[in-house]
């Protein structure tokens, strides 16, 4: 942990960090010197079907001489998005990095999708990010200050017609809209100092990706990014030039080789 590193006394908000990818970011900007609050519907392990816990993140942040602090939200819930705001800028105060990472995924072909689960995950991968932007920016806005992070996908890229479908299309939907939302916002706020991003990860052996079977025993292994370049991808993304580092559609594997970004290790 350096406290003095390139996110020194910054606060960072990281959704649908209880495990994977959302971990890695939030320890790479503890590592960084971030106030990080660690956020996600599991608070401690075996609360869960997948493993991890928001608190368990926490304690491996302290441990390691860094600071954290968890916050439970259900991102379909109004008043949980607002309270996860209040709550940090109670905390450590007003936020000046948000990544919107939590996901709630459904792999089901359109015949067969249910309008619950269509809403849902369009409450969580779309309108929350929208939300907790607007709830942050005005902050961002006085300080003349701030960044924003999406998280995205390939399925956001639109499939070959004869492609063999596996039931992505809600979901490539849902990050789709997420792109869109991230140039727009991007143009809103270029002049206020503000840099909005949106990042895919390719594919990172996530529990939730093991869980949905997207990496199997033949997934060739040069396909599989590893999670420590999206954290160190999603680190880039939030220090130096606004204006530089805006409006971006990008993804780890691009960032990691167009900047000579070297993976950290994040074993606490």
């Amino acid at each position: 942990m350096n406290k003095d590193g390139l996110l020194a006394g910054k606060v960072a908000v990281i959704t649908g960090s209880s495990r994977g990818i959302g971990e890695a970011v939030a320890i790479r900007y503890a590592m960084e010197g971030a106030k990080v609050v660690v956020s996600a519907r599991t608070l401690d392990e075996g609360d869960h079907a997948l493993g991890g816990g928001i608190n368990g993140v926490v304690e491996k942040i302290k441990n390691a001489g860094g600071e954290a602090h968890a916050v439970r939200c259900d991102l379909s819930v109004a008043e949980h998005r607002e309270q996860l705001i209040k709550a940090t800028e109670e905390k450590y105060g007003e936020v000046d990095i948000l990544v919107n990472n939590a996901a709630v995924t459904f792999f089901v072909a359109v015949a067969d999708f249910k309008k619950k689960h269509y809403d849902l995950m369009l409450e969580v991968q779309v309108y929350a990010p929208f939300h907790l932007s607007q709830l942050v920016l005005p902050g961002m806005k006085r300080r003349n200050s701030g960044r924003i992070v999406n998280v995205s996908s390939h399925a956001a890229l639109h499939p070959a017609k004869d492609s063999v479908g596996w039931g992505s299309t809600v979901y490539g939907m849902c990050k789709a809209s997420l792109e869109r939302f991230t140039t727009g916002l991007a143009c809103e706020v270029y002049s206020d100092g503000i840099g909005v991003n949106v990042i895919a990860p390719g594919l990172v052996a996530t529990p939730g990706v093991v869980h949905h079977n997207l990496i199997t025993e033949d997934t060739p292994e040069d396909s599989v990014t590893p999670v420590e370049h999206m954290a160190e991808a999603c680190l880039r993304l939030v220090h130096g030039e606004s204006t530089e580092f805006t409006g971006m559609i990008t993804y780890a594997s691009d960032m990691m080789k167009h900047y000579q970004l070297t993976a950290v290790d994040l074993t606490l």
